[in-house]
């Protein structure tokens, strides 16, 4: 499931799971990915939900990173899914390549990021909380 492009094959313990820090909750079922959408719409919250995979070497990059918005911006919700554990989570997204991350308000798309490009995700945050009047 999706491609990474600077796959990593390497021993450590850090290529067998998915970083959730910080305000970053981690999915791994259908029910709980339901349960966060829900609580969003109901806290009037957009949701980002980084499409990950835990042997995605800029996934592993990135997710420190994604950790540090989330305490930053803590009226958004953070959200990680691993694409190899929810594949028919993530096939429903389309999901090409990791990390993917998507931007949902009231569980519909309103944006998404393919990549591991920090500037741009950030820019795309930054664009969404002050659009919300959240900064």
């Amino acid at each position: 499931m999706g491609l990474c492009v600077s796959r990593q094959d390497d021993d450590d313990d850090s290529a067998h799971f998915i970083m959730a820090d910080g305000n970053v909750h981690l999915i791994t079922t259908v029910a709980a990915w339901e349960e966060k959408l829900l609580q969003a719409k109901q806290q009037d919250k957009i949701v980002i939900a980084n499409f990950s995979a835990a042997w995605c070497g800029p996934c592993k990059m990135i997710a420190s990173y994604y950790s540090e918005l989330s305490r930053k911006y803590t009226s958004l919700m953070f959200l990680t899914i691993d694409v190899d554990e929810l594949p028919d989570l993530s096939t429903s997204f389309d999901i090409k390549a990791t990390p993917s991350f998507f931007f949902l308000k009231n569980g519909k798309e309103i944006d998404k990021l393919v990549g591991s490009n920090k500037a741009e995700l950030q820019k795309k945050i930054t664009a969404i909380a002050d659009a919300q009047g959240w900064t």
